[in-house]
């Protein structure tokens, strides 16, 4: 099976620049998004073949995730049951008999880190929810998790030790998920591979000079590596700050 996730910066927006193209052609079972920025009625958007699951942010033109599955789901739920987390729509679950497929828009910890402890906090939560899902069945998680876990993800690690997204923190944190019992898909098939990012900043022509983070992930439970097949990250593919990043796993 073929799972897709993408942060498209503004859904709206990316339809504007090819995603609907894009979307067809992939032809992936599961196709996840984060950052839509929409609520309900805001966009008209249902691929045929289908089934579609959104989770808007209160606020509005904020975060927002969505699912688009060839798939029925046995269950969906929408957030993971903490009030604090879940107002801005970050996260849903859909239940399979063999797997939980979930996606998430990590929070930002924000300019001068003024979020980093709500973010501690967030991850924290997040990783048991996960693991409580993963001693029923295996999970595919993805989205954007907002982190570059190792100096090989992104293209400046020295000038970024302290910014959001490479701070010991958040990179301590995601070694904790991943030692929990995860495995981050992509450097499973490429442990040391460099160069390779999923978002660049708008600013400094940074896409051009690809000065880029890989922050984009597909983790799944371990038990679930002899089933995966391939991962990618489509760094040909413009329409977001961010470009898709792709798995395929043998998983019914």
């Amino acid at each position: 099976m073929k799972f897709i996730s993408w942060n498209v910066n503004g859904l709206r927006a990316c339809v504007q620049k090819g995603f609907t193209e894009y979307f067809q052609e992939t032809d992936a079972d599961f196709f996840c998004l984060q950052e839509t920025k929409l609520q309900e009625g805001q966009i008209d958007f249902s691929p045929e073949g289908y089934y579609c699951y959104w989770n808007y942010a209160v606020k509005k033109g904020y975060s927002g995730t969505a699912i688009f599955t060839k798939k029925k789901p046995l269950t969906v739920t929408y957030g993971i049951g903490i009030e604090e987390h879940d107002q801005e729509g970050r996260v849903i679950t859909l239940e399979y008999e063999n797997f939980y497929m979930v996606t998430v828009y990590t929070p930002n910890s924000q300019s001068e880190l003024a979020r980093l402890e709500y973010r501690m906090k967030w991850e924290d939560d997040f990783r048991a929810y996960l693991k409580k899902l993963d001693e029923k069945k295996p999970v595919i998680m993805c989205g954007d998790l907002n982190v570059a876990h190792r100096e090989i993800d992104l293209k400046n690690p020295k000038t970024n030790r302290r910014n959001a997204g490479f701070t010991e923190e958040e990179r301590g944190k995601f070694t904790e998920f991943l030692e929990s019992g995860f495995t981050d898909t992509f450097r499973y098939f490429y442990p040391e591979e460099t160069g390779i990012y999923s978002w660049w900043s708008y600013r400094f022509k940074a896409r051009e000079k690809n000065a880029g983070w890989r922050i984009d992930y597909f983790c799944t439970s371990k038990r679930l590596e002899d089933k995966l097949v391939s991962a990618a990250i489509h760094t040909e593919v413009l329409g977001s700050d961010h470009c898709p990043v792709e798995v395929q796993i043998n998983v019914e």
